[in-house]
């Protein structure tokens, strides 16, 4: 079960010796790729950390697959997953966790809107926790997203029992040994509610906490678009129903 959530503590010690997967699902973010990328090297290479950041291209038609693979050339703890079709946010998530060789594994969106410095403080709760869901305390969207997000949270809870403030924040941290274990077969926007879904289920201790969010200031969200979030509905059911006849 999830704990109450709270803002990350910047003063906890870090734990020595982390090793951690770091990966984005990128579509279209050819004007954020390098530096959503060269933040993360920088934080992580700050912590000392035993690393690797996998970049995952969901068939960009633009340039972001050419200049991830530029930025993976240059250095080799950086390497890249490309998609030869967009297959959808939820195959990218797959193929980042399925791909990520650390004991640890971090996610965060490709559009920036995120800071990384902000990862750091939530390791050391890996030490009692087997996933850190972290929630936008300020969320940089529209009213309508907004408003969607949070009936789609209040939505899943229901159906999941999952006591979380924001079930799609792109900013989670997980021990990666957890997907030798569960299924991940949503390709679309329902990912993070099936995983945490079938992680709850399965016992896995998840806490909280709030994490800044800042505007896009690049590229065009695809989040919102009203095809997804319907097919995100309507698979919701389906997938509770899955999941039970799964036990």
């Amino acid at each position: 079960m999830a704990e109450a959530g709270k803002p990350a503590d910047q003063g906890r010690d870090l734990p020595s010796a982390v090793s951690l997967t770091v990966f984005f699902p990128c579509y279209n973010e050819q004007d954020n790729v390098v530096r959503v990328t060269q933040g993360a090297v920088d934080v992580l290479e700050s912590i000392s950390a035993d690393y690797e950041v996998i970049i995952v291209n969901d068939g960009s038609a633009d340039e972001t697959g050419r200049i991830a693979d530029g930025i993976a050339a240059t250095n080799d703890r950086v390497r890249v997953i490309h998609h030869p079709n967009n297959r959808g946010y939820g195959a990218a998530l797959q193929s980042g966790f399925r791909a990520a060789t650390k004991d640890l594994v971090f996610y965060t969106d490709g559009d920036g809107q995120f800071d990384m410095r902000e990862m750091p403080p939530l390791l050391p709760l890996m030490a009692e926790y087997d996933v850190v869901s972290c929630y936008r305390m300020n969320r940089q969207d529209n009213v309508l997203r907004k408003l969607a997000g949070w009936l789609w949270t209040k939505m899943t809870g229901w159906v999941f029992s999952l006591n979380l403030r924001d079930v799609d924040c792109a900013f989670k941290l997980y021990k990666r040994a957890i997907f030798d274990h569960i299924k991940m077969e949503s390709t679309g926007a329902l990912i993070d509610t099936e995983i945490l879904a079938r992680i709850a289920r399965k016992g896995y201790r998840i806490t909280q906490r709030g994490v800044h969010h800042y505007p896009r200031t690049a590229g065009r969200p695809t989040g919102a678009n009203p095809r997804v979030v319907l097919r995100a509905f309507k698979e919701l059911l389906k997938l509770r129903r899955r999941i039970l006849n799964e036990d």
